[in-house]
């Protein structure tokens, strides 16, 4: 049985990093990284990711703008976002209007089980 593969978009190298050592080795998904926000959605063409993790605040396109291509697009306008976003609080996360937001630093444990939450209900 195949991986579920995620794509992780984000400005923040270290974060990406981080995020895919933390998918890979505690929640065995596959994951691909893209760190310009203008190359993401050619990147999701490639990938052909199960779920984004999106990063909000980037240089060049926001993550909403990011999200808007995604959904533009044929194939992957069925693919469930969530966004990590340091311009949220913990008390303000949650899902609002269809699309899950989580607050960084995320706790592992929290992004694990949303991920895993993303890919039940997309499946």
């Amino acid at each position: 049985m195949s991986k579920p593969k995620i794509l992780i978009v984000d400005d923040d190298k270290s974060l990406l990093s981080l995020t895919r050592t933390l998918l890979e080795k505690l929640g065995s998904f596959e994951t691909c990284t893209e760190h310009r926000s203008f190359a993401a959605l050619a990147t999701a063409r490639t990938f052909c990711p199960d779920l984004v993790l999106l990063d909000v605040d980037m240089p060049g396109k926001d993550g909403g703008d990011v999200a808007a291509e995604l959904g533009a697009d044929a194939v992957l306008s069925r693919v469930p976002i969530i966004f990590l976003t340091s311009l949220v609080s913990k008390d303000e996360a949650g899902v609002r209007n269809g699309v899950r937001y989580l607050s960084k630093p995320v706790n592992p444990q929290l992004l694990l089980q949303a991920v895993r939450e993303a890919l039940a209900v997309a499946a």
